[in-house]
């Protein structure tokens, strides 16, 4: 009896992280309560603290589990690093949804100074992960000569990219936007 019990807590617990990081991805994350997932989950809101003990620690398992499908996607790339690093900004308009959403991490920052510093580490290793691996990747174009400070660039370029395809609702702004780095990194279009 256990066995079923178990499932239906993962299946709960996943539910209630899927709506999360929508709402966190569509409203912010101060744009949201408790109140509002578990409506939407079809629980009762004292049931979400089954699963996550405050809204913080619910933050930061979205925010886990988004670097954790960053490293996974990133696994899976191969191939030129021009065409890597193309994938990169594809995931970010296709995967993330420019136009409608943006990135989890990115729901988190109007509110920096609201959040406790478990939730800031979980923002930081977002970051860290995508630009470590963006440094990766540019070290091995030689036209780039500062890695480094690329990929920071890149990272703050998607992210820029994403707040102003949302704040129009149009993923081609997202398309304006990272176009001239295409050209500076001698991306194909």
């Amino acid at each position: 009896m256990s066995a079923p019990t178990l499932t239906a807590e993962v299946s709960t617990r996943s539910h209630i992280l899927q709506v999360a990081r929508e709402l966190m991805q569509t409203r912010s994350y101060l744009g949201f309560s408790f109140q509002d997932i578990a409506e939407r989950v079809g629980i009762r809101k004292a049931s979400l603290y089954h699963h996550f003990p405050s809204k913080e620690s619910l933050g930061v398992a979205v925010l886990v589990e988004a670097t954790q499908g960053f490293r996974d996607w990133a696994a899976t790339r191969e191939g030129p690093p021009e065409r890597q690093l193309k994938s990169y900004f594809k995931m970010l308009r296709n995967g993330l949804g420019a136009g409608s959403r943006v990135c989890p991490a990115g729901s988190v920052v109007p509110g920096w100074d609201c959040m406790n510093e478990e939730m800031r580490e979980a923002v930081r290793q977002l970051r860290a992960g995508q630009v470590q691996w963006l440094t990766g990747i540019l070290r091995l174009m030689p036209q780039v000569a500062s890695p480094d400070g690329i990929a920071a660039h890149v990272f703050a370029l998607g992210q820029g990219a994403l707040i102003a395809a949302r704040a129009t609702g149009q993923a081609t702004d997202f398309d304006q936007a990272v176009a001239p780095a295409f050209a500076l990194l001698g991306l194909p279009e």
